[in-house]
């Protein structure tokens, strides 16, 4: 059976699996060896685009070319050589994703909208469970604010944030199908495809046409309309591609019955976050560090939607901001978590060796790997989450955002990816984003977006006294008097921030702050210090940012698996935590006083929330047995004749297929225990007699330990241990 032992699944708590190890370890498996060349075909590639970029000769960038082509090669073969050991069948996953609809396409009768998926009543359950463990997990464990903010967001907000410029690209329509294309990228396939079927095309002439390519996301929409024309671009239906145009990744609409006011389906739950960062202080009592979470639904106009769950247009998301001071980012809670191992992806891994590092997230950090404690906390926080619902530890790795793929302003940047059939896709964000979103929303609404620390021991700081010229300020700044102002005093604040400002005066006579330009005379300053008993300061944010739906997926495929016999049954082995149903009822017969049983125990079970799930058909045990492992039921107890003799029934585990033997009266406590992680299965057959009998109902032999006996009952012939 591929799955790992029922004991080791089921331990009484994964979170708490903090094992330290004192040297690195380097991974080894084929699996990385991949990695590393998948690795070097980035790099590669990415030294392809510098050297267009930078308008190098023909002949280097040919040759830049066909070494990017050999490791594509090379990658690829590996990946092919090792397939066949890979005993993931998606054909079987998909189908049964779909038969018990744990996902599927929406609006499916009318043909289906690319991007946008309906969880059926299976998946609503797992996702509800997840949700429900995350919350416990993060919100309550570490005493967060959760919010609930809006979907609908305003065009200011997401202007000040950056999204409205970021999420723009310039798009083309093929007018008879009413298909889009990115314009710009087609004006540089449409190059690539001119300079391969023209080798021999002179040096020259293909420096103008890459000089083209390379400034493709730089020309106007008319420019590009012009250059897509002169290259001969057709859409599919032959016609002439419609006018270029500003597509927005984001889902635009207008807030009230006028139209006048644009707003956004947010492309994230961050900024609600953000924007009500004074608020939230306030409810924390003014207190640092803290942190806000918030679950829910995100949107994003996907181009070209694909790989199911991991890339579509409307998606939940949890994510998290830790508030906390840019110059102190320990954390109280990190020595909980020292000693637990990562596998770590480091940015000079991925452009070297290729390799992961399994290390611990202390030394990661006294090593400068992870920039911080803060941030370390949070992502050995989601592996611990990870483990705790059943993801498969050696399919997780973390991995460092090279330095071309953070915004300017982040220190660092850590990404969960977890390894699918898609290969390995990033499911959990970790980004110490500093204090550029407090920062520009506080600028654009001049609003204070700043926290106190207070002082155990009053110091002294030097800071700048000054005084302004109002009405020349007035003269020329006119509106944004205030604005320049309140910046300028802001800096006074403290001599280091404004130094830079009083030298640049001092030799030029003028500079600039936040985009205005400053004159000596419009101001005077002098150096002094004072004594302060409390610091203010903007925060830096840490932001976990889950993506739900990718980890659902990610989820199913880690449980599905089959059972080694000639049918191949299909199973999702959910741990009970998560399990849509933890425990399947089921009478061996349509006998009325058995089916008054089963009532009675279903009953019991659900008065405890224990989700449960009835099968009264006609089919054979084996088949209803079936049924409840393709939709992940952990457990099943068995209602059969002797139960109306003695009271008894079988609870059979859904992994090994081992059955005991059980009042029935106990059953409803030891599905508790199992769910809420008290008892393992291991300790329930300790506990009670193992009975082994095929699920078809032919004697198999008893895994019981001693002597036993052959018991003939209504429901056939058991191995019992012998009294």
């Amino acid at each position: 059976k591929p799955q790992p032992q029922y004991a080791t699944r089921y331990n009484n708590d994964p979170t708490m699996a903090t094992t330290s190890t004192p040297e690195v370890v380097m991974s080894s498996s084929w699996q990385d060896e991949l990695a590393g060349l998948q690795a070097r075909v980035t790099k590669q590639g990415s030294a392809v685009r510098q050297l267009k970029k930078d308008g190098a000769e023909a002949e280097q960038i040919a040759q830049a070319v066909k070494a990017l082509q050999e490791l594509k090669i090379a990658a690829s073969t590996m990946q092919a050589a090792h397939d066949s050991d890979d005993k993931f069948d998606r054909k079987a996953f998909d189908d049964l994703v779909l038969r018990k609809m744990f996902v599927i396409p929406s609006f499916e009768i009318h043909g289906g909208v690319k991007g946008l998926f309906d969880l059926g009543p299976p998946a609503c359950a797992l996702k509800a469970a997840m949700i429900d463990i995350w919350r416990k997990h993060f919100v309550l464990t570490e005493s967060m604010l959760e919010m609930e903010c809006t979907c609908l967001t305003p065009e200011v907000v997401l202007k000040t944030s950056g999204h409205v410029d970021r999420f723009t690209d310039l798009m083309v329509k093929d007018p008879e199908t009413g298909e889009c294309f990115r314009a710009d990228k087609l004006l540089e396939d449409a190059i690539d495809n001119l300079l391969e079927k023209e080798p021999s095309m002179p040096l020259a002439e293909q420096e103008d046409h890459l000089r083209i390519q390379r400034q493709a996301d730089a020309f106007t929409p008319a420019e590009l309309d012009e250059l897509l024309a002169k290259y001969g671009c057709k859409p599919p239906s032959g016609a002439d591609y419609s006018p270029a145009f500003p597509f927005n990744l984001m889902f635009r609409t207008s807030i009230g019955p006028e139209g006048t006011a644009v707003g956004y389906l947010r492309p994230e739950t961050a900024q609600g976050l953000f924007v009500n960062f004074r608020r939230l202080l306030d409810a924390n009592a003014q207190k640092m560090p803290f942190a806000a979470a918030q679950i829910g639904l995100g949107f994003r106009n996907e181009i070209a939607p694909r790989a199911g769950l991991l890339r579509v247009r409307e998606f939940c998301m949890a994510e998290i901001e830790h508030f906390v001071d840019p110059k102190d980012k320990d954390h109280v809670n990190f020595n909980a978590v020292a000693g637990k191992n990562l596998v770590l992806f480091g940015r000079d891994d991925q452009l070297g060796s290729g390799k992961t590092k399994t290390m611990s997230t202390g030394d990661a950090v006294a090593q400068g790997l992870i920039n911080n404690q803060t941030l370390a906390y949070f992502m050995a926080r989601t592996q611990l989450f990870m483990e705790r619902i059943g993801m498969d530890p050696a399919r997780l790795r973390f991995r460092q955002h090279l330095t071309t793929e953070m915004a300017h302003y982040a220190a660092d940047c850590w990404d969960l990816e977890i390894q699918s059939s898609y290969g390995w896709v990033e499911c959990v964000g970790h980004a110490d984003r500093a204090c550029y979103d407090l920062a520009v929303h506080s600028k654009a609404t001049k609003t204070s977006m700043l926290a106190t620390k207070k002082l155990d021991t009053p110091v002294m700081i030097e800071f700048a006294k000054i005084k302004f010229d109002r009405k020349l300020l007035g003269q020329v700044f006119k509106k944004d008097q205030r604005a320049v102002s309140g910046a300028l005093e802001q800096l006074a604040e403290d001599w280091t921030d404004f130094e830079p400002i009083a030298t640049a005066l001092e030799a030029d006579g003028v500079t600039s702050v936040d985009g205005f330009e400053i004159k000596k005379e419009m101001l005077t300053w002098t150096k002094t210090t004072k004594k302060v008993h409390e610091i203010k300061f903007t925060p830096s944010v840490i932001e976990p940012s889950f993506g739900m739906g990718r980890v659902l997926y990610s989820l199913l495929e880690h449980s599905f698996y089959q059972r080694d016999t000639e049918d191949q049954r299909c199973v999702m082995g959910f741990r009970p935590e998560v399990a849509p149903h933890k425990c399947a009822v089921l009478p061996i017969s349509s006998n009325p006083e058995m089916n008054a049983v089963v009532d009675e125990i279903a009953a019991d079970l659900m008065d405890s929330d224990l989700s449960t799930r009835v099968d009264k058909s006609t089919a054979s045990l084996g088949r209803r047995y079936a049924r409840a492992d393709e939709i992940g039921v952990p457990f099943a107890v068995t209602v059969d004749f002797d139960t109306l003799k003695d009271g008894s029934v079988t609870l059979r585990e859904r992994d090994s297929c081992v059955q005991i033997r059980l009042p029935k009266d106990e059953v409803t406590n030891l599905i508790f225990q199992f769910v809420h992680r008290k008892m393992t299965w291991e300790q329930a057959t300790q506990k009670y007699p193992i009975v082994t009998v095929a699920e078809e109902g032919e004697v198999a032999t008893s895994a019981a330990a001693g002597p036993t006996q052959v018991v003939n009952t209504g429901r056939g012939r058991f191995h019992r241990p012998t009294k």
